[in-house]
Formats: structure tokens, C-alpha cells, sequence
């Protein structure tokens, strides 16, 4: 493993524009691997490297993005390649990379060859936002250009561009995957790609559904449709009865007729509900997700996420983005990745791997270290937003109680908006079971109200897991599976 190709990284550099004018920025390194996958030899290249983020005005950079790519050397020509984010939105994709979908992947602190690596049927592009990982903006006042919703967006979108120039990949199809907030940023990125004639043909949402179609009443369906996730984690804490289920299927079965029959009518007719017709609501609905009957809002009849993930254990905190999780939780340390990157695949980078290592390991002019992204990002969807739209915005989604973040400006056109511009576009939704941020229920919800092209182009996948699938061995790999068998049916319509 790890035969550096010198001669080709060097002619790589040569054919870097602007390669003289950034003298301290490495030029982009290229080496060979092979890893044993099912018992045969899966022999590949890995480039580590940074895209420049140029203001088309001057050409000068305001960033650099910072990447690894994995390529079979002989690859058919409608293979796909596939750009992968993480969320935060100021992680890096260290954990999709080391923990999901790389050709190697981190088991009790050592690396291995990933059994359940993407790589054996898409070309892989794991994609760290400025900001994180290796990325740098050139300046603190160049990284306000990166640090907002609509600003990432655009430099995702120009990292795809450029990428795609570079490496004289025009004509192959191409599928972007997000997870998390890196959903959101994947399907506007996708859109925007598609505007500037690139051959997007696949989007992958995970742990998030942002920029789906929408359908009439959609929030308070989808708020009261909840109650099979909030059964399904009921149960693990045995807090179900079992004639209401005894598996998470069935669980989240019964809980899902419940509402269609009874509850999400009554839910959007509760105006008119009299005093008995409240309490018999509230009281199976406290059934079917392990409150007691005396916390459920006779008002709304509604249980919010925050509220639910605050009261499910009595006296304890589960993980905001597991629900079988107790907090303190750690995520798994991924150093032996980073150390990866610069000595197995030669990236000679000496900053700080953000997200992984302190920033404060670097130097830092007058001992000032600057603010994470996520302590300086602005939600918002349109440039020029205030504080006083910011604080607006947030307390209005405050007021729902939901897991996350809500944004000022109108909603990005997202991967519903790529589907309408180009039908050749295929979407992938993926949810954990156990994730409070999201809800295969609301999932299978929003399919039921699908129609015409987008029924036929969107696909719901459900894992028992939590927010990062890939921590569970066996969703990791039926995920897994469900990503090789969509970027080969990318592959098969470009044929």
C-alpha cells in the first residue's frame, strides 16, 4: 500500500493554474493503493490537495478547500463520481470518510480496509467546507464569505466546478451527498451545478430531508406522523407496552396507523375537538411514546422534538443526535485518519486539522486564535442579512421547539428544484431510526404525498441507527449497499 507517484504529483503541480502565484500552497499529491474487498484486490489513487476559491472578479483566492479523492485507474466511462460533505455545518469529512465510506476506515483506533467502502462503484470525493479540516480562507474577512448559508452554498458548488475542470471530468455523471447540514448544502449545490450545465444525475440526502417538495398541512402532519420515530425510541427504553409493539417495525407500524387513522386527523381539525375527544388523543399519544399522559398539550396535542428529548429518560440527557445515547457522549477519535492524510497519502500540511485537532496546536499572530465557523455562522439565505434579522429568525424557530437551526431569507432551491430542471436527476433520502434530528416516519410520510415524476425519482431508506448511520456496523452496511446500488443505476442511465 502507499507507492507514491512522485513524477505524476509533480505533473500535477505543473498544470495547477496559479500554482507560481500561491508558493506556500502544496501543490495536490497523487498516489497508489489497493485494499482486499470480498476477498479480491481493489487497486485505486488517492489525491489529497486544495482547490483555490477564486472571486471571479480578480481571480485572486479567498480560500482554498481541501480534499481527498479516491479513482479506479481503469474505470468505465460512465462511472460516477460521487462529492461527499458532512454537516455542522463546520465539520470536516473526516468522520464520512474514516468512519463511513473511504477505502480505509478507522476500527479500534487503527485503519483497515473498509469492507463497506462506495468506492467499488463510484469515484469518491470527501470535501472539507473552509474553514474546517485543512480549508483556510486567505483572511478573517475573506472567511465571512464562507460563513453563512448562501455563502457556503456557492463555494460548494465552486468546488465542484473547478474540480470537475481540472480533472477534464465534464462529461461523467456526477452525485453529490451531504449529510446532515451538508444535506441542505448538496441539493442547492446540486442545483446550482445543474444551472451551469454540469452533469449532475444524483443527490444524497442524509439525516436530513431539507428541500423536498412540500405538500398541503405538511408541518402539522409531520409533526403528529412523528410518533412512530418517538415509538420506535420509547421502546428501546422499554417504555412501550407490548401490545403495541415489540420490534422497532412493528412499533413504528402501529404507531403510524394510529395517526393516520386518528391522530393526524384530529390534529388538523383539533379546533373543533371538544374536551373528551382531547384527552382520549393525549392519552393514547402518551401511550405510544412513554410520557405520561399529564405532559401531552391538550392545546396542540403536539409533542415537539425538544420537548420529547428532554423527558424521554426522567433525569437524564440522551445524545441530541442519538436517542440511545446518554450524555456526556464522545464522538470516536479520527486522528489515525488525519495521520493518514499526511503520511500515507503524503499531504504535507502542518496547520491544525480542524474538527479533529485544536486550532490552538497552530500559531496564532498575537496569540489571538479565531472563532470555530459554527461560532460565527450566520443563517442566512440571502447576503446582507443584520443581526436584528438573524435574532428575528431565530427566535421564531425557537418557538417550535425543533432540533437545529432555523435561517432568515426564503428556503434555497434544493434537490425538489433539481429535479424539476433536469428529470435525469435521481434523489436517495437516508434516516437513522434513533435520530432525534429527523424521522423515518416523516420520511415515509412525505412519500405517501409524492406524486408524478418526483414518486418515480425520490427513494426513502430507513436504518436502526442514529444521526451518523455509518456508527452502526450492520446500517453501515445495508447503507452502503444502497449507495453502491444508486450510483450503479446513476451509471446505467448514462449508458
Amino acid at each position: 500500500m502507499g507507492a507514491r507517484t512522485g513524477i505524476i504529483a509533480l505533473a500535477l503541480a505543473l498544470a495547477w493554474p496559479g500554482a507560481a502565484a500561491a508558493a506556500d500552497e502544496p501543490p495536490p499529491v497523487l498516489t497508489t493503493h489497493s485494499i482486499v474487498i470480498a476477498g479480491h484486490r481493489l487497486t485505486y489513487t488517492a489525491e489529497a490537495g486544495r482547490i483555490p476559491i477564486r472571486d471571479v472578479a480578480t481571480g485572486a483566492p479567498i480560500g482554498y478547500s481541501f480534499y481527498t479523492a479516491y479513482r479506479l485507474p481503469k474505470r468505465g466511462e460512465h462511472r460516477p463520481l460521487t462529492f461527499l460533505w458532512n454537516g455542522g455545518p463546520g465539520l470536516p469529512a473526516a468522520s464520512v470518510e474514516f468512519e463511513g465510506f473511504g477505502p480505509r476506515r478507522i476500527e479500534q483506533g487503527k485503519l483497515v480496509d473498509n469492507e463497506d467502502t462506495a468506492l467499488t462503484d463510484s469515484d469518491l470525493v470527501f470535501v472539507d467546507p473552509i474553514g474546517t479540516g485543512f480549508s483556510r480562507a486567505v483572511s478573517d474577512n475573506a472567511q465571512v464569505a464562507f460563513t453563512s448559508i448562501v455563502g457556503d452554498v456557492a463555494a460548494a458548488t465552486e468546488f465542484v466546478r473547478v474540480f470537475v475542470l481540472r480533472h477534464g471530468d465534464e462529461d461523467t455523471p456526477l452525485i453529490v451527498s451531504g449529510q446532515s447540514y451538508g444535506a441542505g448544502r448538496a441539493g442547492s449545490a446540486g442545483y446550482e451545478l445543474l444551472k451551469r450545465g454540469l452533469k449532475l444525475r444524483g443527490i444524497v440526502l442524509v439525516s436530513n430531508s431539507e428541500g423536498l417538495p412540500h405538500y398541503p398541512d405538511q408541518e402539522r402532519i409531520a409533526a403528529a406522523i412523528h410518533v412512530g420515530d418517538y415509538a420506535v425510541a420509547a421502546l428501546y427504553y422499554h417504555k412501550l407496552p407490548a401490545e403495541l409493539g415489540t420490534t422497532p417495525a412493528t412499533a413504528r407500524a402501529g404507531a403510524e396507523r394510529w395517526a393516520r387513522d386518528v391522530y393526524i386527523p384530529a390534529v388538523l381539525h383539533r379546533e373543533t375537538l371538544g374536551a373528551s375527544r382531547r384527552e382520549a388523543i393525549a392519552t393514547e399519544l402518551a401511550k405510544r411514546t412513554g410520557l405520561p399522559a399529564s405532559e401531552i398539550d391538550r392545546e396542540t396535542l403536539l409533542i415537539t422534538q425538544g420537548y420529547f428529548l428532554g423527558h424521554l429518560v426522567p433525569g437524564k440527557q440522551p445524545y441530541y443526535s442519538d436517542y440511545r445515547i446518554i450524555e456526556p457522549h464522545h464522538s470516536p477519535a479520527l486522528d489515525p485518519g488525519v495521520r493518514s492524510i499526511r503520511h500515507e497519502l503524503g499531504y504535507p500540511s502542518d496547520l491544525p486539522y480542524l474538527g479533529v485537532e485544536p486550532i490552538e496546536n497552530g500559531f496564532a499572530p498575537g496569540g489571538v486564535y479565531p472563532k470555530s465557523v459554527n461560532a460565527t455562522w450566520r443563517h442566512t439565505t440571502i447576503y446582507g442579512a443584520t443581526d436584528a434579522d438573524l435574532a428575528a429568525a431565530e427566535a421564531a424557530f425557537a418557538q417550535k421547539d425543533i432540533i437545529g437551526a432555523g435561517h432568515f431569507g426564503p428556503d434555497l432551491p434544493g434537490a425538489a428544484a433539481a429535479i424539476a430542471l433536469d428529470p435525469r436527476v435521481r434523489v436517495m433520502v437516508m434516516h437513522g431510526a434513533y435520530d432525534p434530528l429527523g424521522g423515518c416516519s416523516i420520511d415515509a410520510e412525505l412519500f405517501r404525498h409524492l406524486t408524478g415524476h418526483d414518486r418515480d425519482a425520490i427513494r426513502f431508506h430507513c436504518y436502526l441507527a442514529g444521526h451518523a448511520i455509518y456508527r452502526d456496523a450492520p446500517a453501515r452496511a445495508a447503507y452502503a449497499a444502497d449507495l453502491r446500488a444508486f450510483a450503479r443505476t446513476i451509471a446505467g442511465d448514462n449508458e
